[in-house]
């Protein structure tokens, strides 16, 4: 049985170590000093990534957060493959507030060690923008509360991005519906 764990952890590792790398790690990472839970529960609609094999081919990318008893947080990605015509398919998670706008985030419960770093780098006073990184470089987004955002908040998050080391010319708009 052991084998079966060292293979999978073996496999996760190689996966990870192969992830391309979108921020200059030498450039200081910051999150924000003030996050209230409560009010970043809700609908955001990914408005850009940096591409990522778990949203390859994936239009009208939602996430919706939603704040549990135990003060964890409820997960709950949706992706439409290949076109905003298909039908929504989705990954649910958990996550948990470690300091700040620092979040510790899993989609397998099931292997506890296997969590990824969420750090809220940028959020709007209104909580109607957020940007999303981690550390290591290897994800970030743009979320809103809307669909489509104006072109000076797309400016500001892709400042905040950039700010922390990120090459925001490897940025990918995701396509989203009107609603």
């Amino acid at each position: 049985m052991r084998w079966v764990w060292a293979t999978l952890l073996a496999v996760c590792l190689a996966g990870s170590a192969t992830a391309e790398v979108y921020r200059d790690r030498s450039v200081p990472i910051s999150t924000v000093t003030v996050f209230d839970v409560e009010r970043y529960q809700g609908l955001w609609y990914e408005i850009a990534r940096f591409p990522i094999w778990f949203e390859k081919g994936c239009y009208g990318v939602t996430a919706s957060y939603a704040l549990r008893t135990d003060g964890e947080v409820d997960v709950v990605n949706t992706c439409r493959d290949g076109s905003l015509a298909a039908e929504p398919r989705g990954s649910t998670g958990r996550a948990r507030v470690e300091a700040g706008g620092k979040l510790s985030v899993t989609f397998t419960p099931w292997l506890p060690f296997i969590r990824g770093d969420y750090w809220v780098l940028g959020l709007r006073s209104d909580y109607s923008v957020a940007v999303i990184g981690n550390p290591r470089g290897r994800s970030g987004w743009i979320l809103a509360r809307d669909p489509q955002i104006s072109d000076a908040d797309r400016a500001w998050a892709e400042a905040v991005l950039a700010r922390n080391g990120y090459d925001i010319g490897k940025l990918y708009s995701t396509p989203q519906r009107s609603e």
